[in-house]
């Protein structure tokens, strides 16, 4: 589109960068940029038009309301909501009152209708018609490194025509004084009267269109804990309004960076959303009150993901695109805040808009990492409702039902707002909260995003917390337990604690974490470890799966329809269920390999025992009964078994996903209860008619010591496997022949009993011999630090031990408290 020489307040967006945010307001700024920049890299943008800072300037002149409006402003209380709701009301209502001035108004029809003929959608001799667009406000604070403003003002979409138009400007103009963004400049030292507003006018993009529009969110860091290695993408069916407002539950993809961008297909994790409304055109656009409306979502709709792994992996590569521009604009890093669409019509993706991303980003790489910790007596404790948490805190207080901004006035300081999802106007009584719950929403919808930004726990999609909690009700609401958000009945006392990591000193053998839920690795990879030296299989099954693995292989042999029906039910979204188990499976192992990536991660294959296994849904059909499970049909023993052969395929299906598919090759395994060499062997072959073959790939394979056995063959196990760990629960024992499970026989277990202690030097002895390393990730090192001290100076390669346990073992193997030993080898690869 041409610009008119006389088109003084006209700008187009090709031809803006972001040295016009003066002039054009930092969100148009940024898509003139990326259209100029990035266009030619195949990244979609919209275009478009902007209406100058000077139009707005010019209307509030020309109304008669420029000195008025900031009078009222400087005068107003913003810490009074009633106050300020009559002053914010006036003040829009005059300014949307207001017609444009002819010159203005002109200028505008003619930009429009040039665009409207550009895109093959020319107006008609009365003004109607046109291209559909999106109106929206661009401030000229906006999308600054410091105070994104968004939410604050307002977007119109499915605008058509040019009265239509005309409303829309004016009434973007006005939300520069909705209640939230006079209280944003307030809060954040802007002037009312240094602000001023720009109409970004956008082509739209059918997101609301079927069968396959959709719209979403995309952040270039964990929204959580600010690691930088992945891009978050959240997307719902329809227009992407209903995400960022929280009306949806939406699907959520995490894309690997460093993996991604050396071709891999890292889709790390993804999460399906209920995505229960969509957001789509209502009648033609000519209207500003009723251009778009909500309408539910079919149920097979909800049952699958929005985007394809193919698409998922544009939109990621994109995002990056965007964030190394800025970055390279900028001299540091920037990571950034973007929202993207999907045309239903032709299938073509665009980037609807980009800023720098102003929570986590402001946090120093090396700032302190806040835990918080619910006592272990905490899981007695009734759970009352389960959600997405947003952040990592934990926050106790009287509930208090939000259903309207009616109720908003009862609200008191400390308490813990519910609602079914929060709105921007809400913002004053959001910073008295201690806590926020709400029925819908994801990661990136505004209750999430402003409870980040105050550092509030958050949980939100809880379904039923409107429903559920009652006014008064003292609940304790944590996000510290990993991606599931809980709320508890009644005040759970917690534990808070302020951790430096850069802090820590380097201690003299390397200290790695034993690590299970996924949900804790991309804050827990701050921590100065050389990687995860256990993750254990099982928690994943047990709580990501949830089912047999055999009753996905076999379900004709569960007997239950009922059982039968759950089973399909949580497979429902994909396309087989073998393939069910396999990316569940994969989507946690690859989480944690992506967080600690390039450092090892030591996956350790299932090692439940049978009345263990027998518990998960459709397990009983698959498992014997066995009198001592303990020293039973565990670990190894199954991996050959025809009992469970099917089941440890898809293991190895889900291991060989994130190696080679996902490019997550710091990902090792480990083989549990190994017993006897043939055993060993068979698991090995087992192993490769599965794709996974020690040495190939870069492939390595460790073995769990922790039978006697293991020890006494130490040198022929080296010639099987790349490396041991030790188990010293189960080599205790074994070795003293103690249960370990026996309340009258815990006086007889110690790890430190010299037996024991003579096995594990034996095994670190041999083991170096044949150039093996030999590691721990029993707990004995986390309960008794003088174990440690000895372990370090019989020349044990690594320590692995939990999160809580590290900076302390840090400190004091720093120390030079234990006796004086052999340098250690490198951490365990």
């Amino acid at each position: 589109m041409a610009r008119d020489s006389r088109s003084i307040y006209i700008r187009n967006l090709s031809d803006v960068t972001m040295a016009d945010v003066a002039a054009v307001g930092g969100k148009n700024a940024s898509l003139g940029e990326m259209i100029r920049e990035l266009t030619p890299l195949g990244v979609r943008v919209p275009g478009g038009f902007a209406i100058t800072a000077d139009a707005f300037r010019m209307h509030l002149r020309q109304a008669g309301l420029d000195d008025w409006v900031y009078a009222r402003l400087d005068d107003c209380d913003t810490t009074d909501t009633r106050a300020l709701a009559d002053v914010a009301g006036a003040i829009r209502e005059r300014v949307m009152g207001a017609p444009l001035a002819t010159e203005l108004r002109d200028q505008i029809r003619a930009a429009y209708a040039q665009f409207s003929a550009a895109m093959n959608s020319p107006l008609d001799e009365t003004g109607r018609g046109g291209v559909d667009i999106a109106v929206r406000s661009s401030a000229t604070a906006e999308d600054l490194p410091t105070a994104s403003f968004a939410g604050q003002h307002e977007t119109f979409l499915n605008i058509r025509g040019q009265e239509a138009l005309d409303a829309a400007v004016r009434a973007c103009m006005a939300s520069l004084f909705t209640d939230r963004a006079i209280v944003y400049r307030a809060r954040n030292c802007f002037e009312h009267r240094a602000v001023a507003l720009s109409v970004g006018v956008q082509r739209m993009v059918r997101s609301d269109a079927a069968p396959g529009g959709c719209a979403g969110t995309m952040f270039t860091l964990d929204t959580e804990t600010g690691f930088r290695g992945v891009v978050m993408i959240e997307g719902s069916w329809g227009l992407g309004e209903t995400v960022v407002q929280g009306r949806v539950s939406p699907d959520e993809y995490w894309v690997h960076k460093a993996t991604a961008k050396a071709g891999f297909r890292s889709v790390i994790r993804r999460e399906l959303g209920e995505k229960a409304v969509k957001l789509v055109y209502s009648g033609d656009g000519l209207t500003t009150a009723r251009s778009v409306m909500e309408t539910p979502v079919s149920g097979a709709d909800r049952g699958r993901f929005v985007l394809t792994d193919d698409e998922a992996l544009v939109l990621a590569r994109w995002a990056v695109l965007v964030e190394e521009h800025y970055s390279r604009r900028a001299g540091h890093d920037v990571p950034m805040d973007l929202e993207w669409a999907k045309d239903g019509r032709t299938g073509d993706l665009f980037i609807l808009q980009a800023r720098p991303e102003t929570v986590q980003s402001l946090r120093a790489v090396g700032a302190t990492l806040e835990v918080f910790r619910l006592p272990r007596t905490a899981a007695k404790s009734h759970i009352l409702l389960t959600g997405k948490s947003v952040g990592s805190r934990i926050g106790t207080g009287p509930a208090r039902v939000v259903r309207s901004t009616a109720d908003l006035p009862s609200f008191r300081d400390g308490e813990v707002l519910v609602a079914a999802m929060t709105d921007p106007d809400w913002e004053p009584v959001l910073r008295k909260a201690s806590a926020v719950v709400t029925d819908r929403g994801g990661r990136t919808c505004h209750a999430a995003i402003v409870s980040r930004e105050m550092g509030l726990p958050c949980v939100v999609g809880t379904g039923t917390a409107t429903e559920t909690l009652r006014d008064g009700q003292i609940v304790t609401v944590s996000c510290a337990e990993g991606d599931i958000g809980n709320v508890y009945d009644g005040a759970v006392p917690f534990e808070r604690e302020e951790l430096d990591p850069a802090s820590l000193p380097q201690p003299r053998v390397p200290l790695m974490l034993n690590l299970a839920d996924p949900g804790r690795a991309f804050s827990l990879c701050r921590l100065p470890s050389s990687g995860v030296g256990l993750m254990r299989i099982e928690f994943l099954v047990s709580n990501w799966i949830g089912v047999h693995p055999m009753a996905l292989v076999h379900p004709e042999r569960v007997s239950d329809p009922a059982v039968r029906a759950e089973i399909r039910r949580r497979a429902a979204a994909h396309s087989s269920l073998p393939e069910f188990f396999i990316d569940r499976l994969a989507s946690g192992v690859a989480q944690i390999g992506a967080a600690f990536y390039p450092r090892p991660v030591i996956v350790r294959f299932s090692d439940f025992k049978t009345n263990e296994y027998a518990g998960l849904l459709g397990g009983a059909a698959f498992e014997p009964k066995e009198d001592n499970p303990m020293i039973g049909f565990r670990g190894a023993s199954r991996y050959y078994n025809d009992r469970y052969r099917g089941g440890f395929a898809l293991e190895c299906g889900a291991v060989r996903r994130v190696r080679e598919d996902m490019g997550l090759t710091n990902v090792i395994v480990m083989i549990p209860f190994c017993r006897t060499l043939g055993e060993a062997r068979a698991v090995l072959a087992e192993m490769e008619k599965h794709g996974l073959r020690r040495g190939e790939k870069g492939m390595q394979v460790y073995v769990m010591c922790e039978i006697p056995n293991n020890v006494i063959l130490a040198e022929e196990f080296s010639d099987l496997f790349d490396g041991f760990s030790i188990g010293s629960n189960d080599l205790t024992q074994l070795t003293l022949g103690v249960d370990r499970d026996s309340d009258l026989l815990t006086h007889l277990f110690d790890e430190r009993d010299p037996g024991v202690k003579k096995l594990i030097e034996t095994v670190i002895m041999k083991a170096h011999a044949k150039d093996r390393k030999v590691g721990i990730c029993g707990e004995a090192p986390s309960n008794y630090p003088e174990f440690a001290d000895w372990l370090t100076g019989v020349g044990i390669d690594s320590i692995s031990l939990n999160p809580d346990s590290l900076p302390g073992l840090a400190r004091r193997l720093s120390r030079g408290v234990h006796a004086a030993s052999p340098s250690p080898k490198e951490a365990m690869v």
